[in-house]
């Protein structure tokens, strides 16, 4: 059964939807762009043409228009009495997967695979024939690997037994776990704005009533409105990334660590620290663990970043009668960690520095190449270098990113447009490119965005009420 996108909805979500081209084609390009990197799902109803334009404050012509428009691109099938339902070429469902089909894919950020990974899988392969005798479904994590996650946090000076450890399928799989251990339906959560895609999609999915904490490349996480937001609103769950957040890149400092943690004991909030970038240092030095200013803070980590995405091998560092809630409720997503790669694993770890050494010098080139290649040809658009992480999150000004998202796939080009990381159609003035890929497909992407922009469009500052197609 189809969802029904009531207008109000998709009025927010649109944002400043408008462009240098006519108002239908600017409203069908929203929706598309929408609808490819999943900020709306294929299978939804639109709403009615007279309800969307009375929400829009524009025609109904126009909006007639644009259904019209999407329905000739194969992105939209109506039926007398049915509506008109949102749909991805070829019958397929959720975000398309057009980007595969790109020469070049700027909507990952992710790096090519650590140079010692082969040889971590052929300890892993060594190593297989004596755990043979396991029955492999392994819930909780291999004893040994989780030593070495307890023993990586020790390090850096948050004393962890292994049984505040639980190994997971990356990530992901680990703020999901979370989530449906933590959260109930209906309940806020506190996020960073803008965030992690995923994150959001994660809550929204559990039901949850998303809290917006604002944080900038330069100015880092807006503290005082996140206490008021957790003051006020009690939130059961709080999200974020305070090393090299993405996208932005901003760290949060020691004090404004201390000063979430704090507020949030004090309100019953759990805060999750998504520690994923935080050994994607390139010239910022390492600083405490979020989870060293408060025991009820839960730590999540993986080696995607740091070895290789297709590692899929993550965790959770937490209250041990946390731990148990969450190995209780595991099976009910997954039955396990697989071995071969939890071995592997245990030899990346061995090799942390080396790692941590190699993806830095890795990542100083990108970042200082790209920032450079932008800013000789994009002199208007405003960047802050980050001290870490993987990408740049850039002011374009005046142009679109989503208008610019869909001029770049003409260009063979694939980028993430601004409001992916954000709600209600916020961040249509920003981009986030990241720096980890080689400087030829760095130039050439550079190169491709400008032939976009030309095409792209500003976003108008001011606008009629009624539209003209």
């Amino acid at each position: 059964m189809s969802s029904q996108i009531s207008a109000r909805r998709l009025a927010r979500d649109l944002g400043e939807w408008r462009s240098h081209r006519a108002a239908y084609l600017a409203l069908a390009d929203r929706v598309r762009v929408m609808l490819i990197d999943g900020r709306l799902a294929s299978g939804s109803r639109l709403p009615a043409e007279r309800e969307l334009s009375s929400a829009l404050q524009i025609s109904r012509t126009t909006v007639a228009a644009a259904y019209a428009q999407l329905r000739e691109e194969r992105y939209l099938r109506s039926v007398r009495g049915s509506g008109s339902t949102l749909a991805l070429p070829d019958g397929q469902r959720g975000p398309v997967q057009l980007t595969q089909e790109l020469p070049l894919d700027f909507s990952k950020a992710a790096a090519a695979a650590y140079p010692g990974l082969p040889a971590a899988y052929q300890f892993a392969v060594e190593q297989l024939p004596h755990y043979l005798s396991h029955q492999g479904f392994d819930m909780q994590g291999l004893p040994e690997l989780r030593s070495a996650v307890a023993d990586h946090y020790s390090e850096r000076g948050l004393p962890t037994t292994p049984e505040q450890v639980l190994i997971t399928l990356g990530a992901q799989h680990a703020l999901s776990l979370l989530t449906h251990t933590l959260h109930s339906p209906g309940e806020r959560v506190l996020i960073e704005h803008p965030t992690y895609p995923h994150a959001i999609d994660t809550f929204l999915a559990a039901g949850a009533r998303l809290l917006a904490m604002p944080v900038t490349s330069a100015g880092g996480w807006d503290i005082t409105e996140g206490q008021l937001l957790i003051r006020r609103s009690a939130p059961s769950l709080g999200f974020l990334m305070p090393d090299f957040q993405n996208p932005t890149g901003a760290s949060m400092s020691v004090e404004d660590r201390q000063r979430l943690a704090r507020i949030a004991a004090r309100e019953g909030t759990v805060l999750i620290a998504d520690e994923t970038t935080a050994q994607l240092d390139i010239d910022r030095g390492p600083l405490p663990p979020m989870a060293s200013f408060s025991s009820s803070i839960v730590t999540i980590g993986s080696l995607g970043k740091l070895a290789w995405g297709g590692l899929r091998i993550g965790w959770i560092r937490g209250p041990k009668d946390l731990m148990a809630k969450v190995l209780r409720n595991r099976p009910a997503m997954d039955l396990g960690t697989p071995l071969v790669e939890q071995l592997a694993s245990i030899y990346l770890l061995r090799e942390t520095q080396l790692m941590t050494a190699n993806r830095s010098r890795e990542l100083r080139g990108g970042r200082d190449f790209l920032a450079a290649e932008l800013t000789e040809h994009f002199p208007q658009w405003k960047l802050q270098l980050p001290d870490g992480g993987m990408s740049l999150w850039i002011n374009t000004g005046d142009i679109s990113s989503s208008a610019l998202a869909l001029a770049a796939r003409s260009e063979g080009l694939a980028i993430v447009p601004g409001p992916r990381f954000g709600l209600e159609g916020a961040f249509e003035r920003f981009l986030r490119i990241p720096f980890t890929y080689s400087r030829e497909d760095l130039k050439e992407g550079v190169g491709a965005l400008l032939r976009a922009s030309h095409t792209a469009g500003s976003i108008p500052s001011k606008l009629p009420l009624q539209a003209v197609i």
